[in-house]
């Protein structure tokens, strides 16, 4: 029984991939990762500011979070009482906040005072929502790490602030990179929070102070037109997407396997 359950339970994923595969591995081509959108209804075209626009709002998410949520996750980890484990219920309840919210958050915070969308609103709320993962990651490595490895560097004459920095980073280092890694993954597909932040853009664009366009998002916008040569980049796009978090997941689990690193 719990063998026939567990083939049912997989049958629609496998679905799911096969046609994502099967319809989105037809508009590969050169002029698809090269190019930009053709005018509505003309066939042909490419993601080209899709992929540059999803590569940038990685880069400004993992700028914001990255050294944030390692320093969150070492005070998680190190510290103890009660503001110690208020923070910690906050991080444990930021990761169930639904994405749109904290779209609607970041619209507040710094669409508005901005004066428009823009690259950097999106990076922000992105990196809003990979903290939380960081943070936990961080704390449960540290926390892995025998006690005995630090008082190694205390009987040497190391003071705190160096055993954390040389000696217990270091030893968390896989644990910190898988979650960051996990991270993105999570991230790279959301299209909620971009919708109120970086909004879209069909022109390739580098300066974060205008809209850009992502992958997540040509996908919401293009599947939702009347246009067959839009809905073919849109089923291009979600194969990419799907791709890229393989790719990532792929990677997570051969960090953990050559470093051990269990969560």
């Amino acid at each position: 029984v719990v063998i026939i359950l567990s083939i049912l339970s997989v049958i629609p994923l496998m679905l799911i991939l096969y046609n994502i595969v099967k319809k989105g591995i037809s508009s590969m081509s050169l002029e698809f990762f090269t190019s930009l959108p053709n005018s509505p209804g003309e066939p042909g075209g490419g993601i080209l500011n899709a992929l540059i626009g999803t590569l940038i709002l990685v880069l400004i998410a993992s700028f914001f979070s990255i050294f944030i949520g390692i320093l969150g996750g070492i005070f998680l980890a190190e510290t103890k009482g009660k503001f110690t484990e208020f923070v910690r219920v906050i991080v444990n309840v930021s990761q169930g906040i639904p994405s749109i919210v904290i779209g609607i958050i970041a619209y507040t915070w710094v669409v508005i005072p901005m004066g428009g969308f823009s690259t950097l609103s999106g990076g922000i709320a992105l990196a809003i929502m990979m903290l939380p993962m960081i943070i936990k990651s961080t704390e449960e490595t540290i926390k892995l790490i025998p006690y005995s490895i630090k008082e190694a560097s205390y009987s040497l004459g190391v003071n705190y602030t160096r055993t954390i920095l040389k000696v217990i980073l270091p030893s968390a280092f896989s644990g910190i990179i898988s979650g960051i890694v996990i991270g993105i993954s999570r991230i790279i597909g959301e299209t909620a929070p971009l919708l109120f932040t970086a909004l879209g853009n069909p022109f390739l664009n580098l300066n974060p102070l205008k809209p850009v366009d992502s992958l997540p998002l040509l996908v919401f916008n293009y599947t939702m037109s009347p246009y067959e040569s839009w809905h073919k980049l849109a089923w291009g796009a979600s194969f990419i997407l799907v791709i890229f978090i393989l790719g990532i997941n792929i990677t997570v689990k051969i960090v953990r396997d050559i470093w051990n690193v269990q969560f």
